[in-house]
């Protein structure tokens, strides 16, 4: 009998653990263990998805908003072992439809080159001019 992986389940303002959010984010963007606070962070959020397999969080994603039409996805982020399975597309899926429930009329994201065709192609993003400045400078 062939191995079956469990399904995976995806959670509009899902309930998560610091910690579990912060290893996850960890990983996905290569740094160490911080104590970030993500509770207190996302309290001004419109929302977030969460991703959940065999109970253990695979995939999260940050939907911000201006409190007007403006969404931004932020920190989507998939665990190394569950990427390329559709996990970060259907994160995205779900802030889509949950952001123009909320009236929001435009969903934004920033993303660097390598992430391009997952956002534009996979997506469905369009590609537009942003500005930038490196605050650490």
């Amino acid at each position: 009998m062939a191995h079956q992986e469990p399904a995976t389940e995806y959670v509009w303002r899902g309930g998560f653990e610091n910690t579990e959010v912060e290893r996850l984010h960890a990983e996905a963007f290569d740094h160490s263990i911080i104590d970030y606070g993500w509770n207190g962070q996302l309290e001004r959020s419109l929302g977030w998805v969460t991703a959940r397999s065999d109970n253990l969080l695979v995939g999260f994603v940050n939907v911000a908003w201006d409190g007007g039409v403006h969404a931004f996805i932020l920190e989507t982020m998939v665990a190394i072992n569950q990427r390329r399975r559709g996990i970060a597309t259907q994160l995205i899926d779900r802030a889509r439809a949950k952001a123009r429930e909320a009236g929001c009329e435009w969903l934004h994201v920033d993303f660097e080159d390598h992430l391009e065709d997952f956002y534009v192609e996979a997506c469905g993003f369009r590609a537009t001019k942003a500005g930038l400045i490196d605050l650490t400078r």
